[in-house]
């Protein structure tokens, strides 16, 4: 069974986070809440309380197959400075494993240098921190091992394009009539 770990930070986007989540639990890919802050209990951008399932330093990365990373200020920030994290991103990426980030989160893979000759796609005016990137202004980019969005109004269709994925076309658009998702 594949497995996908969140990331969370205090700041974070939690409707960017959740609905990517709940996709992805819906359609039976084993999705992990984790927290970077040193304690399960995160405050989103809006003030919502989220127990994450996991801290960081408790994780195993060799049992997971992607990190995916929701935006939010001053989450991305609160994201970026935490090392542990920083360093998986850039080994996964080494690694060709599976990355995906929506909104401002993007521009941590910018800021990491993973992003060169790479099409992505992120939250408008956080353009310049995707260094080195084909900016493309899709709602979803997938380019090789890396998935970007636009931000919170993307966040199903990020959703579901990760299940794709994971498993097949077929599977997402069962989902997405499933979850009554038109566009």
């Amino acid at each position: 069974m594949s497995k996908v770990c969140c990331f969370l930070a205090d700041g974070c986007e939690e409707v960017e986070a959740l609905s990517v989540v709940d996709i992805l639990r819906r359609g039976g890919i084993e999705t992990v809440l984790v927290s970077v802050m040193g304690r399960k209990e995160i405050v989103s951008s809006h003030n919502i309380h989220i127990i994450a399932d996991e801290l960081i330093e408790d994780i195993d990365f060799d049992k997971v197959d992607m990190i995916f990373l929701p935006g939010g200020i001053p989450g991305t920030p609160n994201l970026k400075s935490n090392e542990l994290l920083c360093s998986k991103i850039k080994e996964f990426n080494d690694k060709n494993k599976l990355l995906a980030a929506v909104c401002a989160a993007p521009s941590i893979y910018g800021e990491l240098g993973i992003l060169k000759g790479k099409k992505a796609t992120c939250y408008p005016s956080f353009e310049d921190k995707l260094e080195g990137a084909v900016y493309v202004p899709d709602r979803v980019v997938t380019d090789g091992n890396i998935t970007t969005s636009r931000g919170l109004g993307t966040s199903l269709e990020l959703g579901l394009r990760l299940l794709e994925i994971f498993t097949d076309k077929e599977n997402a658009d069962a989902m997405a009539r499933k979850v009554q998702f038109i566009c």
